[in-house]
């Protein structure tokens, strides 16, 4: 299943929505623009009419036309032969029509506003030229106000996701580092507590120990502390993938956690695994994939520690493209608080953890074995579903 990409959806949806913007407003103001010239030529007829000879009767109805045009607001400049400025309306300066230096400010004005739309009349008697409406010329500024507030707005998301995700980045980085030293922990006080156990002398050692099974405990301390380094280590650049058999490594998860069952309940733990042969290898890293699903059956052990129950490990194949892994324990279910969660580092409902090991899980499965991992719905206990991709050939 393809994640969806929230900042790249949300940017495509803002230059959609801007373009649909721009758009909307260009066409706005061509309808107004187109208003305008009819206005323009409306008071060119006008003129025209008022300045004929036959003139009479329409002379009442002209007069009102040409106060319609001029209430419009419409900037209009009359030009006669030879550029000669005969009438202005609704012009947002002051000019003085008698004056050369008016008359050469006016043309000026006219050259700028034949420069944006044609004027109409005719040549040989007079000329219209007309300008932009107030509210035209405000609402050209619309597509940038738009512009600016859609872009400030997604500069203001991509700070606040940029926040976000640093914020999580270090959250995970510290529960990181609280679950390497609560790894380290225990293997480290085991090695300090053989070496008390070595300073005394063989009569006084509990259980009178000789060095051989002391030296024996000791590395296999060693050999956990060298397990959580390699498993950091990888964790910190990108692991080699190698075609894998999903039964191995659940075998291998089996033999690894039977020795510690016993240790993490009272009452009785059962492991019961569902591999069947024939099932189609995958690439991946084995310590990686080891640790996503360890982390994902102590989830299940911590349900079930004081109750006891049962843990099923099953896999199949899907589709020819996919091998499903679902873990499921018979315990209380996941608090419906932190469903949604769960995977966020941090996130746990256990009072002593660190809410790291699902977390590392998601990212173990979804970024270095390009799978996927989910809580799935059920009426009762817990199960987490795991694709891993086929291997190609």
């Amino acid at each position: 299943m393809m994640r969806i990409k929230w900042p790249v959806a949300l940017a495509t949806l803002f230059v959609v929505q801007l373009g649909w913007f721009l758009l909307y407003t260009s066409e706005v103001r061509r309808s107004l623009g187109d208003n305008t010239t009819r206005l323009s030529e409306i008071y060119s007829e006008v003129l025209q009419g008022r300045s004929s000879p036959e003139a009479s009767a329409e002379l009442q109805a002209l007069d009102r036309l040409q106060t319609i045009v001029r209430e419009s607001g419409v900037p209009l400049v009359v030009t006669g032969p030879g550029d000669t400025i005969l009438a202005v309306e609704n012009l947002n300066f002051s000019v003085d029509l008698d004056s050369p230096e008016g008359q050469a400010r006016l043309r000026d004005y006219v050259v700028a506003l034949d420069a944006v739309r044609d004027p109409v009349g005719d040549p040989t008697l007079q000329m219209v030229h007309i300008g932009d409406t107030p509210e035209v010329v405000r609402l050209r500024y619309i597509p940038v106000l738009q512009a600016g507030g859609i872009l400030l707005t997604v500069l203001i998301g991509f700070l606040v996701f940029r926040y976000q995700r640093r914020a999580e980045s270090e959250k995970a980085w510290t529960a990181m580092a609280r679950e390497l030293a609560h790894q380290l922990g225990t293997p480290l006080s085991s090695l300090a507590g053989w070496l008390e156990v070595l300073r005394l002398p063989e009569p006084e050692r509990p259980g009178v120990l000789k060095d051989g099974e002391i030296a024996g405990s000791i590395g296999e301390d060693l050999e956990r502390l060298e397990r959580i380094s390699h498993r950091f280590e990888l964790i910190g650049r990108e692991p080699e993938l190698e075609s894998l058999s999903v039964r191995q490594v659940a075998n291998d998860l089996e033999h690894y956690l039977a020795a510690r069952i016993p240790r993490l309940s009272r009452k009785g733990i059962d492991l019961v695994l569902d591999i069947p042969k024939g099932l189609p290898r995958i690439m991946g890293n084995e310590v990686l994939l080891m640790w996503a699903l360890e982390n994902v059956v102590k989830n299940a052990l911590d349900a079930l520690a004081g109750r006891g129950g049962k843990i099923t490990i099953y896999a199949r194949a899907i589709g020819g493209r996919w091998v499903s892994l679902r873990i499921r324990d018979t315990g209380p279910g996941v608090d419906p608080e932190i469903r949604d969660k769960i995977f966020e580092p941090g996130i746990t409902s256990k009072s002593g953890g660190w809410g790291v090991g699902l977390a590392l899980s998601r990212r173990i499965v979804e970024v270095v074995h390009k799978g996927h991992i989910e809580l799935l719905e059920e009426f009762e206990g817990t199960t987490f579903q795991i694709r891993l991709p086929v291997a190609d050939g």
